[in-house]
């Protein structure tokens, strides 16, 4: 009996440790670079916490161009590695190669959508997350000016924007809200000095907080913010205690769920492709809290957030989404 006990111990330990090898992670970064505080590092946080939970490992790598994030992608799939996540928009084309040609391989893309029959597709309600950061702009707002520096220019990031400009009206309907954007390629991932020089063209011309949604580049508009004593709002990761008591908060946005998800659901053989969208009722995006911000942030600055997040929850306020067609309402 004892030996029959320790041989189906044994088998199932042997079982456990094939299944386990059967999940050979992958992540493919966005073009900012993995610590940029931001997208990517949020991503970074999700790959870091299925390991440490799991004691499986994963690979990652870091493009510096679209040609680069391409050929991981394959190279991943052509080693084994499943499932294979690629954060950013810039992969779309390249999943939808790639998971043609590999189509027992499962592939996540982050911010994009790629209908194939191994493809999980996760996108985000952007506009309801900068919709709650907004609102708190406009009301910790003394000139009646924010502002806003985005990334690169594309729908996905007008849609951060569009969404903060809302909030920012319903909490001053007539708040004035500069909007600058960094660039047009993958550089304006990546450059601070820049996010930092149009910060500061903003300032000069009143604005006193400025939300920067631009992975590392928005890392001079914090910067920028603070040597001048006006409030910022940080993106993606909480970025609150990057310039504590000048970030007024951050619009979190859960990238680390979409890797963590996968693996997770790969591991457990639950894995499933299509579409998901996660926004505020899905804890998908939301506001930044904790002691680095708590005093910027009043009684009346809380309520006033949380009722707007019950009431998009239950729909009587509808965040108008830029991308739906490529405009926002004045």
């Amino acid at each position: 009996m004892k030996k029959t006990l320790l041989s189906l111990f044994a088998l199932a330990a042997m079982s456990a440790t094939a299944l386990a090898a059967d999940v050979k992670p992958a992540l493919v970064y966005g073009t900012g670079g993995k610590f940029d505080k931001s997208f990517n590092e949020a991503a970074y946080g999700g790959a870091e916490k299925f390991k440490a939970e799991t004691g499986i490992d994963y690979r990652d790598f870091e493009p510096t161009s679209d040609t680069q994030g391409e050929q991981a992608i394959r190279n991943f799939a052509s080693k084994g590695f499943n499932p294979v996540v690629a954060v950013s928009f810039a992969w779309t084309s390249a999943i939808e190669k790639v998971a043609a040609e590999f189509p027992d391989t499962q592939f996540v893309i982050v911010d994009s959508v790629v209908d194939k029959p191994n493809v999980r597709s996760v996108v985000y309600k952007e506009e309801e997350g900068s919709y709650l950061v907004g609102l708190l702009a406009g009301m910790a707002s003394t000139t009646g000016k924010v502002g806003f520096v985005g990334g690169m220019d594309i729908p996905l990031i007008r849609k951060f924007e569009c969404g903060y400009e809302q909030g920012a009206r319903a909490a001053k309907a007539d708040i004035e809200v500069l909007q600058n954007m960094i660039g047009t390629t993958g550089a304006a991932w990546n450059d601070p000095v820049r996010g930092g020089e149009l910060a500061k063209n903003q300032i000069d011309q009143g604005a006193d907080v400025i939300y920067a949604a631009a992975g590392a580049s928005g890392l001079g508009v914090l910067q920028t913010a603070a040597d001048n004593k006006k409030f910022s709002i940080g993106v993606d990761s909480n970025q609150n205690h990057l310039q504590p008591g000048s970030v007024l908060t951050s619009m979190v946005k859960r990238v680390d769920l979409a890797v963590y998800n996968a693996y997770s659901d790969s591991k457990n053989d639950k894995f499933t492709p299509g579409l998901l969208a996660l926004g505020v009722k899905e804890d998908g995006v939301g506001y930044a809290l904790d002691d680095n911000n708590a005093k910027l942030i009043t009684d009346d600055m809380k309520a006033a957030v949380e009722k707007a997040k019950a009431d998009i929850i239950a729909g009587t306020v509808k965040v108008h989404d830029y991308m739906s067609d490529n405009s926002c309402p004045k």
